[in-house]
């Protein structure tokens, strides 16, 4: 079918991928496959310290987002629209019609993708002072706690974690953390 455009869909972020198993499944409940050919979530590859070990793992590049080749005809939009986890199409006003992407977007978003996959990047995770976060490696795995300070040059954060009811602060690696 050649009337396909690509089109951005919001989603709730962390849904990504089941929002793209839905629209797969309504499309083949409905027999629309032919409308929606591509769904297509844009990952990358990032390194993650688990148990002391660096493990490549791959994360949504644009979390929140979809990319879907379609032909938005009759109740395509409609069904999409009432996906569970999706929010709506990326439009130029609110509500207003979906706008699909433009080809050199779409071929730039693509050989990102390619790029993304064939090597992974040390993940360069720009954390907040005050944000939440949880410690995933080392002694304090499963923690919680708020950055306190940045110190970039060195990719670390300090973090203050309750510790017995006490404030304790240390010293951690971007790689031990994740965002809460």
């Amino acid at each position: 079918m050649s009337d396909t455009n690509w089109y951005v869909l919001k989603s709730i972020s962390g849904q990504e991928n089941k929002v793209k198993t839905y629209i797969e499944n309504e499309m083949k409940h409905y027999g629309l496959e032919a409308f929606v050919t591509q769904v297509v979530i844009p990952m990358e590859k990032v390194i993650q310290l688990r148990n002391g070990k660096k493990v490549p793992k791959e994360k949504p590049y644009y979390p929140g987002y979809l990319m879907v080749e379609a032909n938005l005809a009759g109740e395509v939009p409609h069904i999409i629209k009432n996906i569970p986890g999706v929010i709506s199409f990326l439009s130029l006003t609110k509500g207003g019609d979906p706008v699909p992407m433009r080809k050199s977007e779409v071929n730039r978003m693509l050989g990102r993708m390619d790029e993304l996959s064939e090597f992974a990047v040390e993940a360069n995770i720009p954390f907040i002072v005050g944000e939440n976060i949880k410690v995933i490696d080392g002694p304090f795995n499963g923690f919680n706690g708020t950055i306190e300070k940045l110190f970039e040059d060195k990719k670390k954060i300090e973090v203050s974690v309750m510790i017995f009811g006490r404030k304790t602060p240390m010293e951690l690696s971007y790689m031990q953390v994740e965002k809460v």
